[in-house]
């Protein structure tokens, strides 16, 4: 048995909670590994936390200053020598189909590394953050080590209902982020992918706390629902929309944005139910799209609703925020313009699409000062390459 495929088993032998004694003795043994740290990416991504330390003991490392944070930002190995010890630390992006969860930090004498062994360590960071997704079915341990503060219960309930923050596939690329990220209230995004469409909701929810986050929930599980009974996108819309007159009857309510692209074609469906803001940049210009407003999810019994359709063409970057956005002013009263947004999107232009979320939302803590956020704020970016069809 060569070494890579033995480490790759130790891993997948090793129980939820031990993935990391096992990398590091599977290293050791076969690598000659001098040390092995986990680094996992917290909530807000702007730091990475060992998973060697219980919550909120560690120095968290940076993301924008730091090694390991090199290496998680291009999602490319990073190596660091110490010529006083002669040893290579290698640092490994751990991401699962698009999604980054952290940084494999691997300790080893510099004669050990070279292109073939980087390599298999970056395979093997791989095969790490698909153990780690499955275990954090059966273990706290991973989603502890995320969190350099205590979320708030609305945050868990939020957190733990979105499908990641980044994916990718050869015909697009999303990347999306949530803020106050400990704190957060009814904001959310889902997306699901098939052999030929990616249907994608954005959602802005009302209220605040528990409520805003148990509204949220069921209609999100209700738009779930519909879409995995094989119903059209505006019949998801009705489901989801008499599931929430029928709990709240009109008191409570929900904006959404819901599209299904072709991946073949880029032809889009879409319905806007009250939504949050889409934005497009296409060949370095950022414009606003409107749609069609039709009712929010909720507001009145029986709401019929139809598609809108929409093309994309390769290379075009479509941005959604929700009105945490728009809403947030400066120390001196000054709200977050469609001017400054505009310039945020084309300044980050040159950004990988998992990247655009966060410059945007530091953009927007800058304009906001020491003030601490009154609403949640969210951006989600999609990327669209196309499917390049073979003849």
């Amino acid at each position: 048995m060569d070494r890579f495929t033995a480490t790759e088993r130790a891993l997948r032998q090793a129980a939820p909670h031990a993935l990391l004694q096992a990398v590091q003795e599977a290293l050791a043994a076969h690598y000659g590994a001098v040390s092995v740290d986990l680094l996992m990416a917290d909530y807000a991504m702007t730091i990475l936390q060992p998973v060697s330390e219980l919550p909120y003991t560690a120095e968290p490392i940076p993301v924008h200053t730091s090694s390991p944070g090199r290496a998680f930002g291009a999602q490319q190995p990073y190596a660091v020598t110490d010529d006083r010890t002669g040893r290579m630390t290698a640092h490994l992006p751990i991401s699962v189909r698009g999604d980054r969860i952290g940084v494999l930090a691997v300790d080893l004498p510099q004669e050990r590394y070279d292109p073939v062994v980087e390599r298999e360590l970056g395979d093997i960071a791989e095969v790490l953050g698909h153990e780690i997704v499955v275990g954090e079915r059966d273990t706290d341990v991973y989603l502890q080590a995320r969190r350099a503060n205590r979320l708030t219960l609305a945050a868990e309930m939020q957190w733990q209902l979105l499908p990641g923050r980044s994916c990718s596939r050869p015909e697009y690329e999303i990347g999306a982020q949530l803020e106050p990220a400990y704190a957060i209230y009814g904001d959310n995004f889902d997306w699901s992918t098939s052999a030929d469409h990616l249907t994608l909701a954005i959602t802005n929810g009302m209220g605040e706390g528990i409520e805003a986050a148990l509204l949220t929930n069921l209609a999100v599980n209700a738009l779930r629902n519909a879409r995995r009974a094989g119903l059209s996108l505006a019949d998801q819309a009705y489901l989801a929309d008499q599931a929430v007159y029928g709990h709240y009857h009109g008191h409570s309510y929900l904006s959404t944005l819901l599209l299904r692209f072709d991946l073949d074609t880029g032809q889009t469906q879409i319905v806007d139910a009250g939504s949050p803001h889409m934005w497009r940049l296409r060949q370095g210009k950022a414009e606003q799209i409107h749609f069609e407003a039709q009712m929010p999810l909720g507001m009145f019994e029986d709401t019929p609703y139809t598609t809108e359709p929409f093309q994309v063409e390769p290379g075009d970057r479509l941005v959604f925020v929700s009105d945490g956005v728009y809403n947030v002013a400066s120390p001196g009263g000054e709200r977050y313009s469609e001017k400054a947004l505009m310039r945020a999107l084309t300044s980050t232009r040159l950004l990988p699409a998992p990247q655009v979320p966060r410059a945007v939302l530091q953009e927007l803590a800058g304009h906001r000062g020491p003030i601490d956020a009154d609403d949640d704020a969210m951006v989600v970016c999609l990327d669209w390459h196309g499917r390049q069809n073979e003849d």
